[in-house]
């Protein structure tokens, strides 16, 4: 979900029940097995459903770059104008968890397909999918795996390139750390508060980091041959249907891959009192930062596991 959006400002931008049309016909997408069940508002036009239905297709490719399917035999996203004077193509967005799992978007009805697609809500809203979290509690692993997952998923098909994409992520980072007032206080504690107290950047980015060290080591540890998509997978198969709570998770990722990483490290990034070191992480995989930006190598050890990272995965 967006973060920083405050309430008076998002029920502006929402439509009230009153004024929201009737449901029309939902459009069913498909690939392979799973079932997209896709509910446009009536109040569009047909060339605003034809550039919506254009959009909602790219970025539902995107997610097939993680593990090549999509994450649920059956789901639903469903698509409203939204009103209010806001210049974002995508206001809001946001997941609702249940029997069938459903992603909720607001956008500007003329905002067209190009400013659609080179919008990061979206890829962050479908990254949610990527596990079967309960949708409620740690709220910072979910959130720092959405965060990790927008940007690359973004760098996968194309709309970003590997350098933009790593600087993304640094500045991500880099908010994360200046929002250095709730240093010494544990991840668990503020992301239980951060309705009230708004630690946004600590919490999203102390979760995005725990997903870039879980998948530089497990690349480190198979010489590149098995990296955070192949443990994804694996909890995908095992456990798609059910809805987990964040340290439920971890421990299904240790259990289903047989290794031993999720569990210690989720316990490390819970207690961690401000955010962790990202910097070695960046030097691992050949990157030099200098004053806010990332410089990207072109040789040593760690550069094909950079490129690992970012590859677009054919299907």
């Amino acid at each position: 979900m967006r973060p920083w959006w405050p309430l008076l400002a998002l029920l502006c931008l929402l439509p009230s029940p009153a004024n929201v049309a009737q449901e029309a016909t939902p459009t069913l997408l498909t690939h392979g097995a799973s079932t997209l069940e896709l509910q446009l508002d009536p109040a569009f036009t047909a060339t605003q459903r034809k550039d919506v239905t254009q959009w909602i297709e790219h970025i539902t490719d995107s997610l097939l770059q993680v593990y090549g399917r999509w994450p649920r035999d059956q789901w639903r996203i469903t698509v409203e104008p939204a009103s209010g004077s806001s210049s974002d193509s995508i206001p809001w967005g946001q997941v609702n968890r249940g029997r069938v799992d459903t992603v909720r978007f607001y956008i500007l009805a003329d905002a067209g397909v190009t400013r659609l697609t080179e919008n990061w809500t979206s890829y962050h809203e479908l990254a949610h999918l990527l596990i079967p979290y309960k949708g409620s509690g740690d709220s910072w692993f979910s959130e720092g795996l959405a965060s990790y997952y927008q940007n690359l998923l973004q760098a996968r098909i194309g709309l970003i390139d590997e350098q933009v994409m790593w600087q993304k992520l640094l500045d991500g980072f880099l908010r994360g750390r200046q929002q250095a007032e709730f240093d010494g206080i544990s991840l668990a504690e503020i992301s239980d508060g951060m309705p009230g107290n708004r630690a946004f950047m600590r919490v999203y980015w102390s979760g995005a980091w725990y997903f870039l060290a879980a998948d530089v080591q497990l690349r480190q540890q198979s010489g590149g041959k098995f990296g955070l998509d192949d443990a994804l997978d694996a909890l995908n198969r095992c456990c798609a249907e059910q809805q987990l709570s964040a340290a439920a998770i971890a421990s299904k990722l240790d259990s289903e891959n047989r290794i031993v990483l999720f569990e210690p490290l989720f316990r490390q990034a819970r207690q961690s009192h401000k955010l962790p070191d990202f910097e070695s992480l960046y030097a691992s995989l050949g990157i030099r930062l200098e004053d806010g930006r990332a410089r990207l190598q072109t040789q040593g050890p760690g550069v094909q596991l950079r490129q690992g990272i970012t590859a677009r995965k054919s299907l």
